[in-house]
């Protein structure tokens, strides 16, 4: 399968009837303080509250019907992506996850049908469980982000945002697999999209040094509070944003924290972590266009209240 435009156009017209369009909104706060429109893309009120549904069911979608189960390994947010997509369509999921996962993220694998197979919290860890699973089933593997399918799947919010509001010139998006932010980027390789930048923590900066180096460079260890940018970059991705010379802005985890906040008290909105990388990215780096887009990712953050008389 070619990664192309077209290929993200037709993936967001196979998953229509099975996402949100989700809403676009903004922030005359944030507005002022970077000097431009900024349009916040909501998939925190996405289906399994993340982008990760589109990506999900694209591939479940375009798999043969002899295949009844589906596995994969994710920290949270794809796991339970594609244990929702699979029983949309009565397939059985397995769902790899580290033990170090967001306790809401499994319990939320577990709601949608998927069944845990805890492993170590590493990268290499999930790989190992996955290929001793892959020999003992006929399970078909889903890959969280480094698959055409998920690629051109994540890419429809860009595609839905850029159609919503054609006027926005720059795109940011949060990197970790990379997924989004190249299937993002898929919107530009003509020259016919907005330019995407993407935003990574300094704690996670594998795909920076990709990038820098010319070279995938390993997944540092998962110690950044936004726990779904942990994962190392795909090489289909890397191969995507090198082609197209993305920029990836590093930010620190004090920055992470404060743009959460900026979110979640000025536009009343829910976001994890993961999705306020791209606002603290924007708001370090600044833009000279008068229109940007900003992707929220995700929105599965547990609240936890201590009532005391």
């Amino acid at each position: 399968m070619s990664l192309h435009r077209a290929n993200v156009e037709k993936a967001l017209s196979r998953i229509t009837r099975y996402v949100h369009r989700t809403p676009v909104m903004s922030s005359g706060f944030v507005d002022k303080l970077l000097g431009c429109s900024v349009l916040f893309k909501c998939e925190n009120l996405q289906k399994v509250g993340a982008f990760k549904a589109r990506g999900a069911i694209n591939a479940v979608l375009s798999l043969p019907a002899s295949v009844h189960t589906v596995i994969t390994h994710s920290s949270g947010n794809h796991g339970a992506a594609l244990a929702w997509a699979a029983s949309q369509v009565n397939k059985k999921s397995l769902i790899i996850v580290p033990v170090d996962a967001k306790p809401i993220k499994k319990s939320a694998i577990r709601n949608y049908g998927g069944v845990i197979i805890d492993c170590g919290p590493a990268i290499t860890d999930r790989e190992k469980k996955l290929s001793e699973v892959l020999r003992e089933t006929d399970a078909h593997f889903v890959p969280p982000y480094d698959d055409p399918d998920i690629i051109c799947g994540q890419g429809t919010a860009a595609l839905e945002l850029q159609e919503d509001y054609p006027e926005i010139e720059e795109l940011w998006v949060p990197i970790g697999g990379g997924g989004l932010a190249a299937g993002s980027a898929l919107l530009d390789i003509q020259g016919n999209g907005p330019t995407v930048v993407c935003a990574e923590p300094s704690l996670a900066r594998d795909a920076y040094d990709s990038l820098r180096t010319g070279e995938i460079q390993p997944a540092l260890p998962p110690k950044t509070i936004a726990d779904g940018l942990r994962t190392s970059l795909g090489r289909l991705n890397f191969e995507v944003l090198r082609s197209l010379n993305i920029h990836i802005e590093l930010v620190h985890e004090e920055a992470i924290l404060s743009a959460m906040s900026l979110i979640w008290s000025r536009m009343k909105l829910v976001v994890e972590p993961s999705a306020a990388v791209p606002l603290a990215g924007l708001l370090a780096k600044g833009t000279d266009a008068p229109a940007v887009g900003v992707i929220l990712s995700g929105g599965n953050v547990e609240a936890t209240f201590n009532l005391t008389n």
